[in-house]
């Protein structure tokens, strides 16, 4: 089985974390899901370079990576995926939907009214049972 690592950004700004919901994809599992910003490393790349660079990239925003907060291991039917989380600032809301279809910034107590993708549904529930 396929195995993808994966970084997201929490990005939060005054108080509110921004929720991003991805396109339609190949995998309906994933389809029309919420998720924390992010995406693939390259090679060469360290965890919180790829994050900045994807954030640029889908977002068109300059984020802070304050720290880590959670790495997940998930298992999709047709790949496993291994998600590094980190908490992020960023000077203001401002950003361009590049690749996801909506986003929205939310209160950590509303983050469980969003249908979210299984593999962050964990940092979903740490952010709302822990806090950040």
């Amino acid at each position: 089985m396929k195995h993808m690592d994966v970084v997201a950004a929490v990005i939060i700004v005054d108080n509110k974390i921004l929720c991003v919901q991805r396109n339609e994809n190949k995998h309906d599992y994933i389809s029309f899901k919420f998720e924390f910003p992010g995406g693939k490393p390259e090679k060469g790349e360290t965890p919180e370079q790829a994050l900045t660079r994807e954030i640029r990239e889908e977002l068109k925003m300059d984020i802070t990576i304050d720290y880590p907060f959670l790495t997940v291991q998930h298992s999709y039917p047709d790949f496993n995926i291994n998600l590094q989380a980190f908490i992020c600032s960023a000077a203001d809301r401002k950003f361009t939907l590049t690749e996801h279809i909506d986003a929205k910034w939310m209160n950590a107590d509303l983050l469980a009214t969003l249908d979210w993708a299984e593999a962050d549904i964990a940092v979903v529930d740490k952010i709302i049972y822990e806090g950040v």
